[in-house]
């Protein structure tokens, strides 16, 4: 659930922030012109990344690294190009080849921001399943409800914005959003360059490193940037609409005024406790969601010749059980069992196929993936499959558990 909530935000918020800003620039020049512009981007950004969504999913034919090059590309230049414009650089010289530019570029922005986002957002719902689960699973209702969470947040943030468009100033909000390309800018050109160096299609050097260093170390801190220069907007629109602006002949133009500027206040409060629940999503809830875990200890067994004794009284009360081997090179194998129902056990290496040997870990009566946070289902335990422990050879006999030696002694290579 947490997992889905943070990823969601922290691809998306951004991009919904810059769009939002781009609508209110569109939306507040007057000509009309803009608007048509900027709805008609939307509409075609929303609709590629929708097939995008679709050819990634279903076909091979997108090689997603040079297709994330080329939109980030498109975006930088287009980005490049507005910025100057929306101050109304060449407006008097020519006023309608700047108009035509200006709308140009205005719309390319926002479709290669919307490419470059949804696709991956639209997807996410694509890796709530693994192999053998439902959808009726309390997994993927978690799963889903954390990404619903994360997409409405970001989706109230950004109309927030746009419905307080028209209490802010145009030069104030121009700066704002240049302020605001530039980062997200840098955040995409640094991954243009880790994937030139990735490719070796450029060269190492020390100033590479240490900007590509940086940027991965503090992905994050773009986002934050951008939170942080748009952060006084909800407090500058409160402040502003206290009180009506503006005059009035009479009292239902008061009581106009007196409501617009209550609808403004209204969505400065939800500006603010958007990007308040986004920060803590990813510091608090992230840091709290990617805590380490401490597997439990292994527990005593019985060696006895070339066989692992476990009496079946101390491992049927339901709860996962583990045990550790030391093997002949001196590598520590582990395995888990539980007791499924009545007539069935789920004896496993401690390990998978996907994550390795991670480990799994009980909580609240549910076995857990220790990497990937996936709930397992405990009647799939013993199978191969997803995420699943790798089965384990065992049989019932005298009251004890029976697991071969030499099974563990093939399966410590998993574990070195």
């Amino acid at each position: 659930m947490l997992q889905y909530l943070i990823k969601t935000i922290e691809h998306s918020l951004s991009t919904a922030i810059l769009v939002a800003l781009l609508f209110m620039i569109a939306y507040g020049n007057g000509t009309g012109l803009s608007r048509r512009a900027m709805s008609a981007a939307m509409a075609v950004g929303a609709g590629a990344a929708a097939i995008l969504s679709w050819l990634i999913h279903t076909t091979v034919w997108i090689n997603r690294e040079f297709l994330s090059i080329g939109i980030l590309s498109v975006a930088i230049v287009a980005g490049l190009v507005f910025i100057p414009l929306s101050f109304g650089v060449f407006r008097k010289r020519a006023p309608r080849a700047h108009e035509a530019v200006l709308d140009a570029s205005l719309s390319l922005l926002c479709v290669a921001l919307l490419v470059y986002c949804l696709p991956t957002v639209i997807l996410y719902p694509t890796e709530f399943l693994l192999a053998g689960e439902s959808v009726f699973s309390t997994d993927f209702l978690f799963k889903a409800v954390g990404y619903l969470a994360g997409l409405l947040i970001v989706f109230l943030a950004a109309l927030a914005l746009f419905r307080t468009r028209n209490g802010i100033p145009g030069r104030l909000l121009r700066i704002l959003l240049a302020v605001c390309l530039a980062i997200n800018i840098a955040d995409q050109f640094s991954v243009i360059v880790q994937f030139l160096l990735a490719r070796r299609i450029i060269p190492m050097s020390k100033g590479i490193f240490a900007f590509v260093k940086i940027t991965v170390n503090y992905d994050n801190w773009f986002l934050y940037l951008i939170l942080l220069i748009t952060l006084p907007l909800p407090f500058l629109l409160w402040a502003i609409n206290l009180r009506p602006r503006g005059s009035w002949e009479n009292p239902a133009q008061h009581r106009k005024l007196k409501s617009t500027a209550r609808g403004i206040r209204r969505y400065s409060a939800l500006i603010l406790a958007c990007y308040v629940l986004s920060v803590l999503s990813l510091t608090v809830v992230k840091a709290y969601d990617e805590r380490e875990v401490t597997l439990s200890p292994a527990e005593p067994m019985n060696i006895v010749g070339d066989r692992i004794l476990i009496p079946t009284e101390r491992i049927d009360d339901g709860h996962l059980h583990r045990f550790a081997y030391i093997s002949t090179e001196g590598t520590e194998v582990r395995f888990i069992v539980i007791k499924k129902n009545e007539s069935a056990w789920g004896v496993g290496l401690d390990a998978c196929d996907i994550c390795g040997a991670t480990g799994y870990y009980e909580r609240d009566d549910e076995v857990i993936c220790k990497l990937c946070d996936v709930v397992m289902n405990k009647s799939t335990i013993g199978f191969k499959g997803g995420c699943n422990p790798v089965p384990l050879a065992y049989e019932i006999a005298d009251g004890s558990m029976v697991v071969q030696v030499r099974d563990l002694e093939n399966e410590q290579k998993r574990f070195k």
